[in-house]
């Protein structure tokens, strides 16, 4: 399962309406690819559409789906917005993470 922080859940719906999505109905696809510093990095997009190979989850009100590989990635992991001094944008807490690197957007097991 993924987890939706409140501040990851308000920016997502803002996000969202000005991409034309509905929250209420539409989906946030997490996913994993490879690149990046680290070797595997984050893929995070808007959708309307579900694939068959597809996990779907909802938490705080946020309909999250992930690729059946991505998924083995992601378990446990946590979606947070940042704000902060260090530049603002999605930040994902990955349990199963070894390494991450500076900017937090790619990481390796």
């Amino acid at each position: 399962m993924i987890k939706v922080s409140e501040t990851a859940k308000k920016k997502v719906i803002e996000l969202m309406n000005d991409d034309g999505y509905n929250p209420a109905s539409d989906y946030i696809r997490v996913g994993v690819k490879s690149g990046g510093c680290s070797g595997l990095s984050y893929d995070l997009k808007f959708d309307k559409e579900t694939n068959d190979d597809d996990k779907i989850f909802e938490d705080n009100g946020v309909k999250i789906i992930v690729d059946k590989k991505s998924f083995l990635y992601l378990i446990g992991t946590t979606l947070e917005y940042s704000g902060g001094l260090n530049g603002t944008g999605f930040v994902f807490n990955n349990p199963n993470a070894n390494r991450t690197c500076g900017c937090g957007e790619s990481f390796s097991l």
